[in-house]
C-alpha cells in the first residue's frame, strides 16, 4: 500500500483506521471519504477528505482521477440493526456501493479490502469454533449483503484478477468513535453508561454470546492482511477473525472489578436479539493465523481495562 483511499472513514472503523494509516504511511498517502463532511471528526480534520457517496459512480471516478490511489479500502455499509429497518436502502449501499467499489478496482488494478462480519452466517451454522469454510444462510438483509459481498469480491479475484481481500468482523467495540447501528452496540454503550450512570440496561439477553474484538486489533487485521504475501492467501474473502467471546453479565462482571458499584439490567429488543440469536457463540480463526499470521492484543480485561482509562479522560470522568 502506498497511497490509499477509505470509503466510510467516518464511521466507527474508519475513524481509528485512517488515524493508523497516516501514522504509517503519511498523511497526504492516505484519503478519507464520507457522505459527508463532519468537522467534528478526525478523520476529516488530519489530512485529506472527499465527499463521496458510493452509489455515485461518477463521483468515484472524480475521486480517483484526483488522487490516484493504489489501494481501495471499502468500509462504507449500513450495519445489521440499521439494515433491517431499511433492507432496500442496504442493498443499495451495501452491494451497489460494492459493485462501484469492486469495478474501480478492476479498472485501475487496486489492491482492495471490503469487510465481512459475522453476520454472513447463520442460524443453520455451526455455534461453536464456526469454521471458516461452512453453511452460511443468514436470515437478515446485513448478512445476505456481507454473504453477496464475499462471493462477489471472490468473483472479481477469480475472473479478474483483482486483488481482493477481507476478513469476518465480530463485533467491535471502540473508545474514539459511537458504534452506528449494530447488534453488538451494547458492548460499547455499557462502558460509557457505567462510567456515567453506573449502571446499565442491556438491550442483549444475559448468556447471549457473541465474539468482539477491541479496535486496535481490528485496524491491526486490516494492516497485516493488506501487507501479506498473497501468493500465502487461500481463502481472501473473508477470514474468521475474533478477539474473544462474553456474553453481557462477562463484560459487566470485568467492569465491577473497576466500578465495584455497577449494576447490570436487562430490557430485550426482540429484534436485535433474534439478530445476535442467529450469530456464532465462538468462531474458529485458525486460517487467519495460518495464511497471514493473525493475532491479537487485548482480552476482556485489557480491553475493559483501556476502555474505562480512556473514556475518563474523553468524558472528563474524575476516579
Amino acid at each position: 500500500m502506498k497511497k490509499i483511499l477509505v470509503t466510510g472513514a467516518l464511521g466507527q472503523i474508519g475513524t481509528e483506521l485512517v488515524l493508523k494509516l497516516r501514522e504509517i504511511y503519511g498523511t497526504d498517502q492516505v484519503i478519507a471519504s464520507g457522505r459527508r463532511r463532519h468537522e467534528d471528526n478526525i478523520a476529516c480534520t488530519t489530512g485529506p477528505f472527499e465527499v463521496l457517496d458510493v452509489s455515485d459512480k461518477a463521483r468515484w471516478n472524480e475521486v480517483y482521477e484526483k488522487h490516484q490511489p493504489d489501494t481501495l479500502i471499502h468500509m462504507a455499509a449500513l450495519l445489521s440493526a440499521v439494515a433491517e429497518e431499511r433492507p432496500s436502502q442496504a442493498w443499495e449501499i451495501n452491494m451497489g456501493g460494492l459493485v462501484n467499489a469492486l469495478e474501480l478496482a478492476r479498472e485501475h488494478n487496486l489492491q482492495f479490502f471490503t469487510p465481512s462480519s459475522i453476520g454472513a452466517f447463520g442460524p443453520n451454522t455451526p455455534k461453536n469454533n464456526t469454521p471458516q469454510d461452512t453453511i452460511q444462510r443468514p436470515n437478515t438483509m446485513y448478512g445476505v449483503t456481507k454473504v453477496s459481498g464475499e462471493l462477489l469480491c471472490d468473483y472479481y479475484y477469480t475472473k479478474f484478477g483483482v486483488d481482493t481481500r477481507g476478513v469476518r468482523f465480530p463485533g467491535l467495540i471502540s473508545n474514539v468513535a459511537l458504534p452506528g447501528g449494530g447488534t453488538t452496540d451494547y458492548a460499547v454503550d455499557i462502558y460509557y453508561e457505567a462510567l456515567k450512570n453506573k449502571s446499565y440496561t442491556s438491550f442483549i439477553a444475559e448468556g447471549t454470546h457473541m465474539d468482539m474484538m477491541y479496535m486496535p486489533d481490528a485496524v491491526d487485521a486490516i494492516i497485516q492482511l493488506m501487507e501479506a504475501d498473497p501468493d500465502k492467501l487461500i481463502h481472501r474473502n473473508a477470514f474468521n477473525v475474533s478477539a474473544m467471546s462474553f456474553a453481557p453479565e462477562d463484560i459487566a462482571a470485568e467492569i465491577k472489578k473497576h466500578i465495584p458499584e455497577f449494576e447490570m439490567k436487562y430490557d430485550v429488543d426482540p429484534a436485535r436479539q433474534a439478530i445476535a440469536d442467529s450469530w456464532p457463540d465462538s468462531i474458529d480463526v485458525t486460517a487467519a493465523r495460518e495464511e497471514w499470521g493473525f493475532n491479537t492484543e487485548y482480552d476482556l480485561a485489557k480491553m475493559t481495562e483501556d476502555m474505562l482509562e480512556k473514556l475518563r479522560i474523553k468524558l472528563n470522568i474524575k476516579e
